[in-house]
């Protein structure tokens, strides 16, 4: 049977590699029936369906082996990766927001009771806004789905609550449903909650026009009020109200562009303009108009330099309104600007009208599961704003997004008109800066797009981090010195095939053709100018893994204006013909004097297959040769936090109006928690930190598996989490934290299944493992379980 598996899987991996798809699962259909209850075989079945994009399918396999083998490490890893993008975590936060829950419970309960009696969900999700107007006495109830994990989600949770065929789930978007092929008759209310922290962006709109086109009965009319509620047509939320207000923010700034003159001893002048897919005008197609953040939870902070002002006003209930919402002229408002600082972005937020007494606020001070939607400045200068100013912005209904641009200042009097470009180098006149700040928003809304690159936020933070490329400046001039010592004293190293012939200082002009050039790979994840880094040092011919053609374009405009010759830069991608092979010899006889990975994700987890290419990155080495970094050591520490709980879990069914949707949701639950900011994570430390674990790539034979780490409790209280981040050795001397202000990575959370109750003083133990899946689609997860030892 094992030497059957083994073919199996060879020959559907065989499979994969040709495209033969539909011989590939005809390959497992054949072997489940066979093996019908071999969860190794469903296991694999689900990794291929995950790779080709069928996610549900993917979750329904990796559930069904975990069934079969609660145990079995790869499916538990693969069910893991899979929930967390079928089942976003907003979702256990909404669901834990029982004053949200609430004030939706009463305005469905009144609707009904007011005659609104036949019902449509639009978006069900777990399905308990349907499930309150059954409760409240609705006589027809329907609901839909888009998501195939939730619709089989909310047939559970409707059956298990005893309304089984009394509310009709349908696995569709609403926008595709017709009376009365799949409900009979228009319905006289619509309750739904498809709207974003900006408000439009999950589609409300048009959703809701074809509502009142189609599913909807009429609203009640002023001319015939006599007319029934049971007999008119409705939708809770009735409106809402969108505020906004301007911001400083580093946190929010050095996500959006470029804030450093220098990065690592290059000057970035001649990068050209950079800034994140983030804009709010509408010539990119490829840009989102805002993103969100929850401000209240900003490293830093924010500062407010407007008061809230009232940006729209929608009413759901007008259909009139709603098909003119694009139409609208982009209407013009004047801000008095209170509180001095640089404008870094448009923080948004709403207050949801579920009905005339009711509604939501999803303010930055409020307590609410929302975020707030973050319309950034993107402007390569600083944009100084002070009291006695009016801040000029824009506010459109483009594409059903809202959008909304800062387009002027006006100071003492005067509007400050755009103009041409001004000096590119920011002023430390505040006045002088103010002017090219707006020459530059001028230049964007006269003169057509600007031209610019685009980085992803998480590149324009690591691009941000001075103390990061610092750090890695020194450890490749140490390298590299320490290397042309060896090279002077001892001769070529093996394998290189060099000329003994002693060292001077690096040329400043064409590289010397003489001695042999050090070879480094940097092999970094998206946009990352450590290969220019290595180049500036003199005597490298450096190789970089950057793919994008503009990226490119940007390291050798930063190559040429920093004096690195155009031969010291490589473009290595361009010269590997299979990508997965980018570890290989820079040429038949040469070997790499450093590989540069890139370890840890955004997110705060190690990257996967990291250990697989440190082994075989150790055998490409020349003598003397390093990989960066050579080791990572993992820190961790006890913390009480009842954030991360709501956050991971649906806690009972009181937050639920006493529903049975816990036990079904909960099972999308992941023990690990990424995307923390563990500064301003609401929580007690109940411990020190401690080191968990050492990941060596430079002698991957010195690794471990597992290890159980002693933490003693230095308070009382509820162990929730295990929150860990990464110290990165790039040699003996140097590294850098992944926790720390500067960071462009978040950290991560291990969250305990049950609280662990402990006292000052108390030892705990964790069981820390370390799984090496080879399988591409998942390679390093951590976990810890916690065991209490009283003192």
């Amino acid at each position: 049977e094992g030497k059957d598996k083994f073919t199996l899987f060879k020959w559907a991996d065989e499979l994969d590699s040709l495209g033969r798809i539909q011989d590939l699962f005809d390959c497992y259909e054949q072997a489940l029936e066979l093996f019908p209850s071999d969860e190794v075989i469903i296991n694999s079945m689900g990794e291929h369906l995950f790779r080709m994009g069928f996610r549900d399918e993917a979750a329904g396999h990796f559930h069904k082996a975990l069934k079969l083998k609660p145990d079995y490490p790869e499916a538990k890893e693969n069910f893991y990766r899979v929930a967390n993008w079928l089942v976003e975590r907003w979702h256990f936060l909404m669901l834990n927001d029982r004053r949200r829950n609430h004030k939706y419970q009463q305005a469905i309960q009144k609707a009904v009771e007011g005659g609104c009696n036949t019902v449509l969900d639009i978006g069900t999700g777990t399905g308990i806004l349907g499930m309150c107007a059954k409760k409240a006495g609705a006589a027809e109830v329907y609901a839909c789905e888009l998501s195939k994990t939730m619709y089989e989600l909310a047939c559970e949770v409707v059956t298990a609550n005893g309304m089984n065929g009394r509310i009709k789930i349908l696995h569709m978007k609403s926008l595709e449903m017709e009376v009365p092929k799949d409900i009979p008759k228009r319905v006289s209310l619509v309750v739904t909650e498809t709207v974003d922290a900006g408000l439009f962006g999950e589609g409300i709109i048009e959703s809701l026009i074809h509502a009142w086109n189609h599913l909807l009965l009429p609203p009640q009319s002023t001319q015939d009020p006599s007319r029934p509620p049971s007999q008119a047509g409705r939708v809770i939320p009735a409106g809402a109200t969108v505020f906004g207000m301007a911001v400083q923010c580093l946190e929010i700034r050095r996500h959006h562009r470029l804030c450093v003159s220098e990065v690592g001893g290059l000057t970035t002048a001649a990068a050209g303009e950079l800034h994140s897919p983030v804009s709010c005008s509408s010539e990119d197609d490829s840009t989102e108009p805002y993103t969100t953040e929850r401000l209240s939870r900003l490293p830093g902070g924010y500062t407010p330099l407007t008061e809230p002002f009232n940006a729209l006003d929608i009413d759901f209930n007008n259909v009139q309104e709603l098909e003119g919402l694009c139409s609208r002229e982009v209407s013009r408002v004047r801000l008095p600007v209170t509180g001095e600082g640089l404008l870094d972005a448009l923080a948004v937020w709403f207050q949801l009208h579920l009905d005339q007494q009711s509604s939501l606020s999803t303010g930055p001070k409020e307590d609410t599961c929302w975020e707030q939607a973050i319309y950034p400045i993107q402007t390569p200068h600083n944009f100084p704003l002070r009291p006695g100013d009016e801040l000029i912005v824009e506010i459109s209904c483009r594409d059903a997004y809202l959008r909304l641009c800062s387009v002027a200042v006006a100071r003492d009097g005067r509007e400050n008109n755009p103009g041409p470009s001004g000096n590119p180098n920011p002023s430390l006149n505040a006045e002088a800066e103010l002017c090219s700040a707006l020459a530059c928003l001028g230049t964007e809304q006269s003169s057509g797009p600007r031209d610019y690159t685009m980085l992803e936020c998480a590149e324009m933070a690591l691009l941000n981090n001075q103390p990061y490329h610092d750090s890695f400046r020194r450890a490749l001039a140490k390298l590299i010195t320490n290397l042309k010592d060896a090279r002077s004293i001892q001769g070529p190293s093996k394998g290189q095939g060099l000329e003994v012939m002693p060292l001077t200082d690096p040329p400043s002009g064409p590289m010397d053709p003489g001695p042999d050039p050090f070879y480094v790979l940097d092999v970094s994840e998206g946009f990352s100018v450590l290969s220019l880094m290595a180049a500036s040092q003199g005597q490298v011919k450096a190789y970089s893994s950057v793919e994008k053609t503009q990226h490119q374009a940007v390291l050798r405009r930063l190559a040429m204006a920093n004096g690195v010759p155009e031969e010291a830069l490589e473009f290595w991608l361009n010269q590997v013909e299979d990508e997965q092979a980018v570890l290989q010899r820079p040429s038949r006889e040469k070997l790499w004097s450093a590989i540069i990975l890139d370890c840890v994700e955004t997110c705060g987890l190690v990257r996967q297959k990291l250990m697989e290419k440190a082994t075989l990155a150790r055998c490409l080495l020349e003598d003397g040769g390093q990989i960066f970094p050579e080791r990572i050591v993992l820190y961790g520490m006890l913390v009480e936090s009842d954030t991360l709980l709501l956050e991971s879990a649906v806690q009972g069914q009181e937050p639920t109006l006493g529903f049975n949707i816990a036990p079904f949701i909960n099972q999308f639950t992941v023990p690990v928690h990424v995307f923390l900011d563990l500064s301003t994570l609401q929580c007690r430390h109940l411990s020190d930190s401690v080191e968990l674990f050492i990941l060596d790539l430079m002698n991957t034979n010195a690794n471990y598996t597992n290890r159980d780490v002693m933490v003693q409790a230095s308070a009382s209280g509820r162990v929730t989490a295990v929150p860990f981040w990464y110290q990165i050795h790039l040699n003996e001397e140097i590294s850098v934290s992944t926790f720390n202000q500067d960071s462009h990575w978040k950290q991560a959370a291990v969250v305990l299944h049950q609280p662990l109750a402990v006292r000052e003083g108390d030892w705990v133990r964790l069981a820390v493992t370390l799984y090496i899946l080879l399988d591409e689609c998942i390679s390093i997860t951590m976990t810890m379980e916690a065991v209490y030892i009283y003192k």
